[in-house]
C-alpha cells in the first residue's frame, strides 16, 4: 500500500477497487444478521463455506448414488486416490514437495501419530520444548505422550513463558533455551502461530537451532497454512500437522494435513503405526501379512481416504490455487494493518494489541485484550453482526481473512467499535 492510512469509508472503498482479490468475496457464503451479511472475522476458527462446496459434494453423491463401490475406481474422482488430488495445492502453499504432504484424518490425531513416530527418548534425551499456554490439545497430546514413555510430565516438559511485563515469545528467549537443554532435549514442538496471542514464531531459526543439538524440529501449523506462505522443505523442519477447517474453509471436521520431511517420508525404516492406506499401493490388494510403506508422506496414512472430508478442502483449494499465497499473504498485511491502524484510534475502548506489530511476526490475527468487560465487549460485537471470538482470560480475536474480507469491513467494524462502550 502506497499511500498512507486514512479512517475514512471513502479510503476504504478506494482500496477494494485496487485490490486484485476483491472479487473473491463472492465465492462465499456469507451469515446474515438482521438482513445484511455480517462483518466475518472469525475465518481463525471457522472458515466461511466457498460456494463452490455443494456441487462438489454433489459430484460425489452421484458417484454413490449411481455406482456405488465403483465410486473407487471411476466417477468423477475415484476415491481410491482422493488424498493424491489435494497434494500439490497443499505442497505450494507449505512450500513442500508433493511427496511430502499429505491429508487424513484430524490435527491431534495426526499429531499423536507422527510424534508417536519421532519423539524417542533415550538416555538423557527425553525433554519436549513447547510454548506455555500452547492450545490445549497440543498440551494434552504432549502431556500425554511423555506419560505413554512412563515420564512424568513436570519434569520432561519445559514450557516457555514470556518475559515478565511481556505477553508474546521473544525468538532469542526460544533459542537460548533450546541450547541451554542441548545435551536432554529430544523435540521442539511449537504451534506457528499461537492461537491466543497471534504471535508467528520464526520457523526457519527455531528449527536450525533445534537441529544444530540434535533434536526433532515440529510445528502445530493450524493457524498458519492458508494464511501465511511457508517453506518447510527449505527450512528442513521434520514434520508439521494442521487442521483445514479455518484459514482454508474446508468446514467442521474436515480432514487433516501433515508435512513429513523428505528424508523421513522417503525412508521405509521411519517408524510409524501402519494401516492399509499407508501400504505401498502396488501390493495393497495382496492383502498379505507385512507392512510395505509408501515412501512419502501418505506412508503415515492408516484408514481408506475421508472423501466426503475432504471435497470441500479440494473445492477451497481451488480458490488458494487461483488467488495464489503470496497475493493472499500482501493483502492480509495491508488489511491487518489497515485494522492496527484503525483499532489504535479508538478511545472510548481500553483494550491492549497483544499482537506482535511487526507484520512479519503475525498473520492475519490480531488479539485484544481486555483487562475488564471483555465478554460484553465481545457480545456487543456480535449484537452488532460482528463475528469474532472470545477466549479466557479476556482476549478477542480478529481475524480478518483477506480471501473474502474486504478494506471496507475492517472500516464498518471499527465504525461499530466507536459507539461500544
Amino acid at each position: 500500500m502506497t499511500a498512507p492510512f486514512e479512517a475514512t469509508i471513502e479510503f476504504a472503498r478506494v482500496q477494494d477497487q485496487a485490490d486484485k482479490l476483491s472479487s473473491f468475496k463472492n465465492h462465499f457464503h456469507f451469515p446474515v444478521h438482521n438482513g445484511k451479511p455480517v462483518i466475518y472475522f472469525c475465518g481463525n476458527s471457522l472458515g466461511l463455506q466457498p460456494k463452490t462446496v455443494s456441487e462438489a459434494i454433489d459430484v460425489e453423491l452421484q458417484s454413490w448414488r449411481e455406482i456405488a463401490v465403483g465410486g473407487y475406481f471411476k466417477g468423477a474422482n475415484p476415491w481410491l486416490y482422493y488424498q493424491e488430488y489435494l497434494k500439490a495445492s497443499l505442497a505450494k502453499m507449505v512450500g513442500a514437495l508433493e511427496n511430502e504432504v499429505t491429508v487424513m484424518n484430524a490435527l491431534t490425531v495426526n499429531l499423536h501419530l507422527l510424534m508417536l513416530s519421532f519423539y524417542k527418548p533415550k538416555d538423557k534425551r527425553t525433554k519436549i520444548i513447547m510454548e506455555a499456554g500452547a492450545f490445549p490439545s497440543d498440551q494434552y497430546a504432549v502431556e500425554t505422550l511423555v506419560k505413554h514413555h512412563d515420564l512424568n510430565p513436570d519434569e520432561h516438559i519445559i514450557e516457555l513463558f514470556p518475559k515478565d511485563g511481556k505477553k508474546t515469545l521473544e525468538t532469542t528467549d526460544i533459542l537460548s533455551t533450546i541450547e541451554a537443554n542441548k545435551d536432554s532435549l529430544a523435540m521442539v514442538l511449537l504451534g506457528g502461530i499461537n492461537y491466543y496471542t497471534g504471535q508467528f514464531f520464526d520457523i526457519p531459526a527455531i528449527t536450525k537451532a533445534t537441529h544444530n543439538i540434535g533434536a526433532i524440529a515440529a510445528f502445530d501449523l493450524a493457524h498458519v497454512v492458508g494464511n501465511i506462505p511457508l517453506q518447510l522443505h527449505d527450512w528442513n523442519v521434520d514434520f508439521a500437522v494442521w487442521c483445514s477447517y479455518k484459514y482454508l474453509n474446508a468446514g467442521p471436521g474436515a480432514v487433516g494435513g501433515v508435512f513429513v520431511h523428505e528424508k523421513h517420508a522417503t525412508n521405509k525404516d521411519t517408524p510409524r503405526l501402519a494401516g492399509w492406506w499407508g501400504n505401498e499401493e502396488k501390493e495393497r490388494f495382496k492383502m498379505e501379512k507385512g507392512f510395505i510403506p509408501k515412501q512419502n508422506a501418505s506412508g503415515w496414512n492408516i484408514s481408506t481416504s475421508q472423501v466426503f472430508n475432504s471435497t470441500a478442502l479440494k473445492a477451497s483449494l481451488a480458490i488458494f490455487d487461483e488467488a495464489g499465497i503470496e497475493t493472499i499473504r500482501k493483502k492480509s498485511i495491508e488489511l491487518t494493518g489497515y485494522l492496527e491502524f484503525l483499532l489504535n484510534r479508538l478511545t472510548n475502548l481500553d483494550f491492549e494489541i497483544i499482537t506482535p506489530s511487526n507484520p512479519q511476526e503475525r498473520g492475519a490475527q490480531l488479539s485484544l485484550f481486555f483487562k475488564e468487560k471483555g465478554k460484553q465487549i465481545h457480545q456487543a460485537m456480535l449484537d452488532n453482526g460482528i463475528i469474532v471470538d472470545y477466549r479466557e482470560p479476556g482476549v478477542i480475536r480478529v481475524a480478518p481473512a483477506p480471501l473474502y474480507c474486504s478494506f471496507e469491513d475492517v472500516y464498518r467494524f471499527y465504525e461499530i467499535l466507536t459507539t461500544i462502550h
